[in-house]
């Protein structure tokens, strides 16, 4: 046997071994348990067995020379993204790269994206980074990385290729609406993303906080947002309206943090369940409601997935907002990254994630309270309205001014909408999110009176 298959052999033998149970005397109790955990050893050694022999057999035969650590990776690899879409092998320099994408820097396209059968799928463009401003969209498919079929590609293979020094240029296929679309190429020149999580304006009475991804300054930014917000606007303020729309999710942690920004103490946010029910958790808001109590509306939509999810969850559950838009991505796990022998790291999906009322929304989502999809306004080709004033005989308002008398009729609804050249408004979820907020203070006020 060469050298190499010997220690291979040697360490699963060893591997093996430990994972054998205690033996017992023939007349133990127990004796059953340990016949079928000897029995799983046993088929748990052949199994190590057989990949120390095709591990050999490609180390020796294949007709191009394989490094053992790049067939390892890719064994393990494989081994973990087979379980779920986003169980994988992280090796030492992704695993470099992810955790500085949590601390909200990184190289790349600014595009999180998940794999579907064979598929990668965009969850969600980032904010102001290259994707977002190359027009790509939550749920567009991309089938090639220059020119090369993804499906020759892992998870985090496509990643790493669509990765690469700023400045350097990218071309992906992208079909839109499914496969059945027509493809077609976006090019797109990869930078350093410096992902700015939360920014926030006033929108007249209301203030308008953007949260685009959940890293480690995000919390962080929200109570700037919030504190700025009082200061420049004071009394003035009515009510807040957070959009999560295309937030692809982050760290559980600040995730939990930001919905307890706007719940009393002790409010469940979210349980996470697991395979081990003493690791099972229920977490819980604290610090108070830093918007004191104000309406809230939140935006969400199909690029709104996992921490986004349970902010949006835990807040409709405790009627503390109400929802507006479409429905959400449908990611309800929790993945937990383990650090592994060589520098590298397991990305292992290790629980379900459950709003406080019970639900899991894995693969289905979180329906909006109120359903608004983007608009499209289109000027129609007719002349003014019918008034009462237009009518033959119409009796005078005695109280109406000279100046009352000039003004137009002509009341069409797009003329003071701003447009977009094809006729599609700006922003239409969020204006109907800024006109509940106002309804909502406006008979808050009235109930008071």
């Amino acid at each position: 046997m060469p050298k190499m298959s010997f220690r291979l052999f040697a360490i699963l033998t060893l591997l093996a071994f430990l994972a054998s149970p205690p033996l017992f005397a023939k007349n133990s109790p127990a004796r059953s348990q340990e016949s079928a955990a000897e029995e799983n050893g046993s088929d748990t050694f052949k199994q190590l067995t057989l990949f120390s022999d095709v591990l050999e057999r490609v180390r020796a035969d294949y007709v191009d020379s394989v490094s053992d650590s790049t067939l390892i990776e890719n064994a393990l690899n494989g081994m973990l993204s087979s379980l779920d879409p986003h169980s994988g092998y992280l090796n030492k320099k992704n695993f470099q790269e992810m955790q500085t994408q949590t601390r909200g820097e990184f190289g790349g396209l600014g595009i999180e994206v998940t794999l579907e059968n064979g598929i990668v799928k965009v969850i969600s463009p980032i904010d102001d980074t290259p994707a977002a401003k190359a027009g790509i969209q939550p749920n567009d498919l991309i089938t090639h990385i220059d020119s090369k079929p993804v499906t020759d590609y892992t998870l985090n293979e496509a990643v790493d290729h669509m990765r690469g020094a700023p400045g350097t240029k990218v071309v992906l296929t992208i079909r839109r609406g499914g496969l059945s679309g027509a493809p077609f190429d976006v090019p797109i020149t990869r930078a350093i993303i410096k992902v700015r999580s939360v920014r926030w304006e006033p929108k007249d009475d209301i203030a308008y906080i953007r949260i685009g991804a959940f890293n480690e300054q995000t919390q962080v930014g929200l109570n700037k947002a919030l504190a700025e917000a009082d200061k420049k606007m004071g009394k003035k303020l009515v009510g807040y309206v957070l959009d999560l729309r295309n937030n692809p999710g982050g760290l559980l942690d600040e995730a939990v943090s930001v919905a307890g920004t706007f719940l009393p103490d002790g409010k469940e946010i979210v349980s996470t369940r697991g395979r081990h029910k003493e690791e099972d958790q229920v977490l819980s808001a604290s610090g108070g409601d830093k918007a004191h109590g104000k309406p809230v509306a939140v935006l969400i939509n199909g690029g709104s997935a996992s921490a986004s999810e349970i902010v949006a969850g835990a807040l409709q559950d405790h009627k503390r907002a109400i929802l507006v838009g479409t429905k959400s991505f449908g990611k309800g796990s929790v993945q937990t990254i383990i650090p592994v022998l060589g520098g590298g790291a397991m990305r292992l999906t290790t629980a379900r994630y459950y709003t406080p009322s019970g639900r899991s929304i894995q693969a289905l989502g979180i329906e909006p309270d109120i359903t608004v999809q983007q608009a499209k306004l289109e000027k129609l080709a007719v002349g003014p309205g019918i008034h009462e004033a237009d009518l033959k005989g119409a009796l005078q308002n005695e109280d109406a001014s000279e100046e009352d008398g000039k003004k137009s009729v002509n009341n069409d609804p797009s003329a003071d909408k701003k447009t977009e050249k094809d006729g599609t408004i700006l922003d239409y979820p969020l204006a109907r999110a800024l006109d509940l907020i106002r309804g909502i203070h406006l008979y808050e006020q009235r109930v008071a009176k």
